[in-house]
Formats: C-alpha cells, structure tokens, sequence
C-alpha cells in the first residue's frame, strides 16, 4: 500500500501536524490521519535520533512499522532544522519492507512442466477401454434399506 506522510509546521501554535494519506486503489487516495504534536518536542526528539524520534513519533492512533519511522526520520531531520520549511511529504511503499526476491529461472536439472504434460502418443483404444469399461451405474436391490432408494 503506498502511503503520504505529510509533516506541517505551525510555528506561532508550536504545533507540528502529521497527516496520512493512502492509495487504497489506483488513483484512489483517502485521507486516514491527522494528528497534532508538539513541535519543541518532535524537533528535540530529531536531534536526540531515530530511538528518540520514533518513541516521540508513535502514538496507539499512528504507530509506523521501524522501516517506515526509518524513513520519515532521514527525510524529516532537515526539515526540523530548516524553520524556514513549513511542509514536507515522505512516499512511503510496503514493498520497501519486504527484501528483494531474485528472480526465479530453471536450472538444467530441472524438468520442465511442459516436458512431464506431453502426450507421449502411446495410448492405445484398447487401454481406454479398459478404463470405461465398467457400468458406474448405481444398483439397488428390493432388500436395500439405506435411505438412498430409487
């Protein structure tokens, strides 16, 4: 799910707001959060570092993941030092969570799905035959008792 962070300054209030948007669909955006710290605090607790910063950051409504804290953490420590930088957004992927997969490719051993599904050929009339042979009908007799009677 790729998310906005927005990260905006009130300094007369001594207010910082954090705003999270999310692309639930393609092209489809929902606001989810807007939350309200105090901007002394958020601004020391950049300086103090990432511990400092995430425990500042992490409340029970808004609780990023360590790799999503991570990133508004290196993308918000100018920003906390810049008073002249009122607004900031972070694009935060889920997929940047997950560790790069190799791409999969057959080795020479390997036998190919293709290969064990051929149709060898050698079925013969005779051996389908077999095979249908039998009458699946169902059979009961007068003395049958079973609930599943004709």
């Amino acid at each position: 799910m790729r998310q906005k962070i927005r990260f905006e300054k009130n300094i007369k209030g001594g207010i910082l707001t954090i705003l999270e948007s999310s692309e639930v669909d393609p092209g489809v955006v929902l606001p989810l959060l807007e939350e309200e710290y105090n901007l002394e605090e958020m601004v020391k607790a950049s300086s103090d570092g990432f511990q400092a910063f995430s425990q500042c950051l992490r409340r029970r409504s808004f609780f990023p993941s360590s790799d999503c804290c991570g990133k508004l953490f290196e993308n918000t420590v100018e920003f906390f030092k810049d008073d002249a930088q009122e607004k900031v957004i972070i694009e935060y992927d889920d997929v940047e969570a997950f560790p790069k997969e190799e791409k999969f490719q057959l080795e020479d051993e390997d036998v190919e799905l293709d290969k064990i599904l051929e149709d060898d050929g050698d079925t013969k009339e005779d051996e389908i035959k077999e095979i249908d042979s039998e009458d699946d009908t169902p059979k009961f007799t007068p003395e049958d008792t079973s609930e599943h009677e004709n």
